[in-house]
């Protein structure tokens, strides 16, 4: 496994517990969904791998994070992003005031040679050909869909094994989205990256994955191959918004719906 969680725990400011012992796994080169609604501990799980946590005095204070079979739970961001480990956090947060291409650059800090540095530059390019037009442009004049293609360009500039994908989905018209999604698909298949990837678009996010992980209350719930939660009768209603019948619910079943308790054993 490239990457390993084992019954973590994580609490924040000493007393609020929010992961209750969440295993989940990600094999080289695969796209693993994690799904589930607001506050259910997903974007936590994120930055419990990445290091981003302690930043909001949450700790890791039970189980092991492994990254490559090494323990990475008490290292430092900067640290993880060398090893090749990057969060793409939610939001697209970009550097408004810098260029498209000054953006880029930054993330390729970790990379020493200069040479290096612009060939992975023009590989970026290669997959965001929108971005080559654009790359003199103040970023924070861009669209939704043109900073989420950047942002997601700058973590590629780190040569990294595995992307922590937050909510990539969030505020983007369905065209772009599908096309967010089919551009993962290609970096799992050409470079043999590795995803995981935070949605609250089960629809798409389970079109590409090899495996899928459902949180509620910050513990793991439902585990299952992509194709499978995408049958599985829970998943069509709760996420994808479709009765067990197949027909699609109204917003007044969705407001009164309460999840089966099977879920939680």
């Amino acid at each position: 496994m490239l990457l390993e969680l084992t019954n973590v725990e994580v609490v924040y400011s000493d007393v609020i517990l929010v992961l209750k012992g969440v295993n989940l796994s990600v094999a080289e080169g695969h796209i693993v969904a994690l799904l589930g609604a607001n506050g259910a501990g997903k974007t936590t799980t994120l930055k419990a791998i990445s290091g981003l946590l302690r930043s909001e005095d949450g700790e890791v204070t039970s189980g092991s994070i492994q990254f490559q079979g090494v323990p990475i739970h008490t290292e430092e961001p900067q640290n993880l992003v060398r090893r090749g480990l990057v969060q793409v956090v939610e939001g697209r947060r970009i550097l408004p005031h810098m260029t498209v291409e000054q953006n880029l650059l930054v993330g390729s800090k970790v990379l020493k040679d200069r040479a290096e540095r612009r060939q992975v530059l023009d590989k970026v390019y290669g997959y965001f050909p929108k971005l080559v037009n654009l790359r003199a442009r103040v970023s924070g004049y861009l669209s939704g869909g043109e900073q989420q293609m950047l942002v997601i360009g700058r973590a590629l500039m780190a040569r990294p094994r595995l992307i922590l994908l937050d909510e990539p989905s969030l505020g983007l018209a369905p065209m772009i989205v599908t096309e967010i999604f089919e551009l993962v698909e290609s970096l799992r298949r050409q470079e043999g990256i590795a995803f995981l990837v935070v949605e609250q678009n089960a629809n798409v996010a389970l079109a590409v994955a090899d495996h899928g992980y459902v949180m509620e209350n910050g513990r793991i719930v439902l585990y299952g191959t992509g194709p499978e939660l995408r049958e599985n009768e829970d998943i069509k209603e709760f996420y994808l918004g479709m009765s067990i019948s197949g027909h699609g619910k109204s917003f007044k079943d969705v407001k009164h719906y309460k999840r089966r308790k099977r879920w939680l054993g």
